[in-house]
């Protein structure tokens, strides 16, 4: 059997819109699982991506397998402090459990081996995520956001259905 090559590759402003579509289409199925439908809008949101993608320091990043599109990532590099961000991370669903997420998130930390330490969110409810960043990928769970608990830095996601409540993960590098 011949192993897949997962690389990443930057993300042209022209492949924006289709990068954007491959995104959202990614978050849904979670939402769909979790709550059965989705709600109205997208997941990001298009005002959340946006102000996501156009942030200081961030990188956009296609994942490929074997030269395919597979996913992508949205990093936020931090030249300075090397406290990255790994603000958005997805796989196309049909490519679930073939082990390319962690091959992915290998080259990202590769990619970036000044990095001190990383950081990502989640929302509460995808279990799959949560297992990927503390049991594959070596995360801890270091805050939960909630109504209680806001996130000081930034309210979260818009129109996430659950009430928002999210995971802060860390890996200390």
């Amino acid at each position: 059997m011949q192993e897949t090559q997962v690389t990443l590759a930057r993300v042209d402003s022209r492949d924006l819109p289709d990068f954007k579509t491959e995104m959202e289409a990614a978050f849904a199925v979670a939402v769909i699982e979790e709550f059965g439908s989705l709600p109205d809008g997208s997941i990001p949101s298009g005002s959340d991506l946006d102000q996501s993608i156009t942030a200081p320091g961030t990188l956009l990043l296609h994942i490929l397998c074997d030269g395919r599109r597979v996913g992508g990532a949205v990093v936020v590099i931090d030249e300075v402090t090397n406290r990255n961000a790994l603000d958005l991370f997805f796989l196309s669903p049909r490519e679930h459990g073939r082990g390319l997420g962690f091959q992915a998130w290998t080259a990202i930390e590769r990619m970036f081996p000044k990095t001190v330490v990383w950081q990502t969110h989640t929302p509460y409810f995808e279990k799959r995520n949560i297992h990927f960043y503390v049991n594959k990928c070596g995360f801890k769970i270091v805050e939960f956001f909630s109504a209680r608990h806001p996130d000081p830095h930034f309210p979260g996601p818009s129109g996430l259905p659950g009430g928002g409540e999210m995971f802060r993960f860390e890996k200390i590098m």
